[in-house]
């Protein structure tokens, strides 16, 4: 059990060698997390970028190293070569600078060039709440829109496929919603219900699926004293899937924003990890998606 970041930073240090991480359209932001992470031994950066604006900004920052720095006219192209990078072997991971995030994602997704894999590409994210006991992931708040009960399973075992790196057994999974009965007008409870039937059929395997239940008792121990709801996933989840990206991208800027949460997220699914940070990210939020990638990528 991973219970804050700080351990999760203290396991990546440990490693005999660092990780590469390659930073698509270095800003001030991304560099900022990239050379914390390395100062912490998490990973080496590689900048992707306008080289003139990448070099002023390391120098502003006091990084006097040679750093590699790969010159781009355009975000389409930093795009590419951050994705060729992968492909070449020169980087373990991909960390988001200043570039919209479809422009990324096409060169990503480019069926010849890419990144694709036969998997679907999901989003999750990392929480440390001081209200819970150890760390919880959001999925998915990022990538996936109105998944349906199939791609809802795919979310799920993306999710426990990444906790069994991290080296869970078995994560718990709470199937969110606003009620804890199955009910037919409230589509999210009908798939919850069927992807906890699955779950204890076997098709969904190596986890413990509980749903639908509502928030207060998937993260709270004492709510479910109080309603005496017998579930081992209940008061203790690892994973929390989302019904839509909107519950799940509310979700985690209620934590960070109004719970004083500190958070790390990333794209699972591709053949690398894409660390896709918001625009309003703070530079630590960014290197703590990298600690969480280099340790997946143990």
């Amino acid at each position: 059990m991973l219970r804050n970041f700080d351990e999760v930073i203290e396991k990546v240090k440990a490693f005999h060698e660092m990780k590469r991480c390659g930073v698509c359209m270095a800003d001030e932001a991304a560099i900022g997390g990239a050379l914390a992470g390395e100062e912490l031994e998490l990973a080496k950066p590689i900048f992707v970028g306008h080289e003139d604006e990448i070099r002023k900004i390391l120098k502003e920052k006091g990084a006097n190293k040679d750093y590699e720095i790969i010159n781009v006219e355009s975000d389409s192209e930093g795009a590419e070569k951050v994705v060729e990078l992968v492909r070449e072997g020169k980087i373990d991971f991909i960390l988001k600078g200043h570039i919209e995030t479809a422009v990324l994602m096409k060169a990503v997704v480019d069926k010849e060039k890419g990144l694709r894999t036969d998997r679907l590409m999901s989003h999750m994210s990392f929480e440390q709440v001081p209200t819970y006991h150890k760390l919880i992931t959001i999925t998915d708040g990022g990538m996936c829109m109105y998944p349906d009960v199939e791609q809802k399973q795919k979310i799920i075992e993306n999710a426990v496929e990444i906790y069994h790196k991290l080296g869970y057994e078995c994560p718990k999974v709470a199937c969110l919603s606003a009620i804890e009965k199955v009910n037919p007008k409230m589509p999210s409870t009908v798939d919850a219900g069927e992807l906890k039937a699955r779950n204890q059929r076997g098709e969904i395997k190596d986890c413990l699926v509980e749903g639908p239940i509502s928030f207060d008792l998937a993260y709270s121990k004492r709510a479910k004293e109080i309603k005496e709801y017998d579930s081992e996933v209940a008061g203790d989840p690892d994973i929390l899937l989302a019904p839509d990206i909107q519950a799940g991208n509310i979700l985690d800027k209620t934590f960070n924003f109004a719970a004083q949460g500190k958070m790390a997220g990333f794209i699972v699914g591709a053949k690398c990890l894409i660390l896709l940070t918001s625009r309003s990210a703070s530079a630590e939020e960014k290197y703590l998606s990298i600690a969480m990638a280099a340790l997946v990528n143990k």
